[in-house]
């Protein structure tokens, strides 16, 4: 093992150091809502099948996310609440029995979406 490889994560844990709160926490939104747009066949790859289950979680993960961090969001919050809505909207209309309004992925932290 050189040198270079042992500073590695010591690096990098300096360089998440100075990365600000709300940079890292609109990055994960961001990684939260591609990967659900992914598993809801949003995204350009014709031969997977949507996977609902998968959407769901990810789904509620960024609602409570969005939810529990918005008064620190600033001006990215409606942009990630408006993405955030249309992930649940896009939800509803893929599922074959939609969910009843409140029920939906996240609803318990963002409120019935129609």
């Amino acid at each position: 093992m050189n040198q270079e490889q042992e500073t590695e994560p010591d690096q990098q844990v300096r360089d998440l150091a100075d990365v600000p709160a709300i940079e890292v926490i609109s990055r994960s939104a961001v990684l939260l809502m591609s990967a659900a747009a992914e598993k809801l066949g949003l995204a350009d790859s014709p031969s997977r099948e949507p996977d609902l289950d998968e959407a769901r979680r990810l789904i509620s993960g960024l609602a409570g996310l969005v939810t529990a961090s918005g008064e620190y969001l600033g001006p990215h919050a409606a942009p990630l609440k408006d993405g955030l809505q249309s992930l649940q909207r896009a939800f509803r209309e893929a599922s074959a029995v939609p969910d009843e309004p409140g029920k939906g992925p996240g609803e318990k932290y963002t409120g019935p979406v129609y």
